[in-house]
């Protein structure tokens, strides 16, 4: 575990208890929102989410269409609350690139507001193309800045206690998907969140 990843953890293990209602877990409603309306699901799928938390959205995914939730998060203790907010559901600790589940198992992989903590985002997008089945989509809800603020706050954002590593433009997260292999790469922006999405060919 990187330095990135050991804050990350530290950080959501002290968070995971209330999460809902602190200012971050406000802050990250309208990410989950976007997703729930970016999201085309059926019954039957197998959705899993990267960076799950406390498993609310695999909770309101739920509530639109029967499917099977999945979630890792690097927090032991998001994990113990995802667990009890979905008892039917399937959960574990891990990394972002080291996700202990089977070769094309999903349908569906979303990130909510996390894609920011990767460590290697190159990594991460060659796992989920693992992890999907052909036709299967990945959708990353992401913070979105334009580029004179991410200019001015990368060399800073290596420095903060919360595990964060880099905040990325839409093409450059387009650009990872793609070296890994997806296609049909496309993205909208809604004030501070980023929609990118693409599917496995």
């Amino acid at each position: 575990m990187n330095r990135f990843e050991q804050r990350s953890k530290i950080a959501y293990d002290s968070k995971a208890v209330g999460y809902d209602s602190s200012f971050e877990g406000r802050f990250t409603e309208n990410f989950k929102k976007l997703l729930l309306e970016s999201v085309e699901l059926k019954t039957g799928y197998q959705l899993l989410d990267v960076a799950c938390g406390n498993g609310r959205l695999l909770k309101q995914f739920a509530e639109q269409a029967d499917i099977a939730g999945y979630g890792v998060d690097i927090s032991e203790n998001m994990i113990r609350e995802a667990k009890q907010l979905n008892p039917d559901m399937t959960f574990c600790v891990g990394t972002c690139d080291e996700i202990p589940f089977s070769d094309q198992m999903f349908d569906a992989i979303t990130v909510s507001a996390s894609y920011h903590h990767f460590p290697h985002v190159a990594r991460f997008a060659s796992e989920a193309y693992r992890l999907l089945k052909d036709g299967g989509t990945i959708t990353i809800a992401e913070v979105y800045y334009p580029a004179v603020v991410r200019i001015l706050c990368n060399p800073l954002v290596p420095l903060m206690k919360d595990g964060d590593v880099r905040f990325y433009s839409p093409r450059e997260i387009i650009r990872t998907l793609g070296n890994a292999g997806f296609q049909d790469q496309t993205f909208f922006t809604h004030e501070n969140i980023q929609i990118v999405r693409a599917t496995k060919r």
